[in-house]
């Protein structure tokens, strides 16, 4: 099996490309995902947003309000940077978890997508790592109309993160997403079929 990294910018795609590797055959492990369930009411992780943000951050139906979350660690990196601290070593642990599960599956590939996997140095542990790319302009236009961010909001996120073309040096292969999705599949079939060909060598 060929453990992969998946990862891009804030709405460059990276969530459709991963639903057209998992239609090809591939295990696909969301990070974002894993966090999600991490932070649950019923979860440790919980409680220790909570404190260190503020009560504020949890919503009327009890659970993380992620966009309150999200308005504080983008404004402030220190903010950003604790929540990483708070999250990311439970998130490994969760991956890497499945990511042995996968192991015993018989997949060809298992892709772990995230969107911090280069950030965080976190891509070393894999075999390649696939961005997702999509330009500035797109993205701003992504996050405005199907996020409903301000433009300052989403300008705010989208200069917090690495830039792309420091994410392209940690990247074996590159999907360009934003033309047509018959373009993005063309592609994604196309390494789709290299890691497939890996796997079996």
């Amino acid at each position: 099996m060929v453990v992969v990294g998946l990862t891009g910018g804030i709405c460059s795609g990276k969530s459709t490309v991963a639903a057209m590797f998992r239609r090809f055959g591939a295990t696909v492990i969301d990070a974002d995902q894993v966090a999600h369930e991490l932070v649950e009411p019923d979860q440790p992780l919980f409680e220790t947003v909570a404190s260190a943000f503020g009560r504020e951050v949890v919503g009327a139906d009890g659970r993380i309000d992620r966009r309150r979350l999200g308005a504080i660690v983008f404004a402030d990196p220190k903010a950003r940077r604790r929540l990483e601290e708070i999250l990311h070593p439970a998130i490994i642990l969760e991956c890497e978890r499945r990511i042995r599960q996968a192991g015993v599956s018989g997949t060809a590939a298992c892709l772990l997508d995230a969107a911090l996997l280069i950030e965080s140095g976190w891509h070393a542990r894999f075999d390649a790592v696939i961005l997702v790319e999509a330009s500035e302009a797109v993205q701003l236009d992504r996050l405005v109309g199907a996020r409903g961010l301000s433009r300052d909001e989403a300008m705010l996120r989208i200069r917090s993160q690495m830039p792309q073309e420091e994410k392209r040096r940690h990247a074996r292969y590159v999907i360009e997403n934003e033309g047509p999705l018959e373009e993005t599949e063309r592609q994604v079939k196309a390494v789709w079929e290299q890691l497939c060909a890996k796997a079996s060598s």
